[in-house]
């Protein structure tokens, strides 16, 4: 069992900067890959970003690579989500996800989900 909790979320004007962090319970941690989702108003939750268990092998949606970076570190049960150069279009709530095995983008792979942290990109 793995509980996943974000934060880091908030209000950031367009060209901005934001670092998420998702805390994970457990000390397995190590042994998942973990995923970045987001879901904007009256959307579907869509992949935005993966990372290996080892941190070795990174996935990006088209849309955010060059702008946004997923690293974790095993040794704080933590993955983190460095977005810069944020545009409105970034709006949405981010989910950190975890899966044992290898990395995906497919949000139906992963078996543990956080509740979510708010960005907002103001124009």
């Amino acid at each position: 069992q793995v509980q996943l909790v974000e934060s880091g979320g908030g209000l950031v004007q367009a060209g901005g900067s934001l670092r998420l962090s998702c805390a994970a319970s457990g000390r397995t941690f190590s042994m998942y890959a973990m995923g970045w989702f987001r879901q904007a108003p009256g959307k579907e939750r869509e992949f935005v970003a993966a990372i290996s268990w080892s941190g070795g092998s990174t996935y990006y949606q088209d849309s955010v690579k060059g702008r946004f970076t997923i690293s974790r570190d095993n040794a704080k049960n933590t993955v983190y989500l460095q977005m810069n150069s944020l545009k409105p279009e970034d709006t949405a709530v981010y989910y950190c996800a975890a899966r044992k095995g290898g990395s995906s983008f497919q949000r139906q792979e992963y078996n543990y989900w956080g509740q979510g942290t708010q960005v907002t990109v103001s124009s």
